[in-house]
């Protein structure tokens, strides 16, 4: 019977598998976004998200225990002085992997694993979905009236730009006088 062994060994031994993953740690928190097979992605979610969740409160002991982990100091600093702000009110969860495919040579199936918060691309889509409400319409009327609002001080900042300059010239001839 298999009774509470779900943890995946990757075919290595404990020790190759604790280097690997702190290894895959470091880099996923120095470069924000790294590319792996989809079982080492599952594996080094399971690592990094505690160790991650340890840069909330900046204590030495926290530092003592992430460096113990990740064995840089250079990822330490990374994590507490850029990651811990950023992720600092979320629950959980900071990591997202999306999947990419099968890899040629081996059918492996490739993923990206990221820092959620670091994904300008993830981050503008989320911010821009804050509606509430469904409607057939395309648009909703507040979305209308704001287009023409915000294309009309566009044409008002162009006109006074361009009679400044000749209001100043004026100006400096009398003073050149």
């Amino acid at each position: 019977m298999r009774h509470n062994k779900k943890f995946n060994h990757l075919g290595r031994t404990a020790s190759h598998r604790a280097a690997m993953l702190a290894n895959m740690t470091v880099s996923l928190i120095m470069h924000k976004r790294i590319t792996t097979t989809l079982a080492k992605a599952k594996a080094l979610r399971k690592y990094a998200e505690p160790i991650i969740n340890h840069c909330k409160e900046d204590t030495t002991s926290s530092r003592r225990v992430v460096f113990s982990y990740l064995q840089n100091k250079y990822a330490v600093t990374e994590l507490f002085q850029n990651v811990a702000p950023k992720i600092g009110d979320r629950p959980g969860g900071y990591t997202r992997i999306i999947k990419l495919g099968t890899r040629q040579g081996d059918a492996a199936q490739i993923c990206f694993i990221e820092l959620v918060d670091f994904d300008e691309n993830m981050a503008k889509t989320a911010t821009k979905k804050k509606a509430t409400r469904r409607s057939r319409r395309a648009g909703t009327k507040a979305e209308t009236e704001a287009a023409p609002a915000a294309e009309a001080p566009k044409a008002e900042e162009t006109a006074p730009a361009a009679e400044e300059p000749k209001a100043e010239a004026p100006a400096e001839e009398a003073k050149a006088e």
